[in-house]
């Protein structure tokens, strides 16, 4: 085998994970608040983001991931030698909505 019998191409590349939902208007799988962070996305966080961790309305989320199952949240008033908040990851199902499409907005949750 040759390194370029391992490359993909897109004739063989996997097909990406979808959300649960079909074609409707739901948030990106990773979305974080932190300008710095390489998920960061003012346009989608402008609309306003639902996001429910194990049942509960969130309202303090700094990151979450749906395919992965988490959300990043402050850990009080405590912060890193750089003066950013010190977050902590919790694991468990999420989910995300814009809160902008009001009630039955459709839910991107993972499958």
């Amino acid at each position: 085998m040759t390194m370029t019998d391992e490359i993909e191409t897109p004739e063989n590349a996997a097909p990406a994970a979808a959300p649960t939902t079909s074609g409707a208007d739901v948030p990106p799988d990773r979305l974080a608040i932190n300008p710095r962070s390489p998920h960061f996305d003012a346009d989608k966080l402008q609309r306003g983001i639902g996001i429910r961790f194990k049942g509960t309305v969130r309202n303090n989320v700094e990151e979450y991931c749906i395919s992965e199952g988490w959300v990043r949240v402050q850990a009080g008033k405590t912060m890193d030698r750089k003066g950013n908040p010190l977050t902590l990851k919790l694991s468990g199902p999420v989910e995300a909505w814009y809160e902008d499409l009001g009630e039955g907005a459709p839910v991107a949750k993972a499958g």
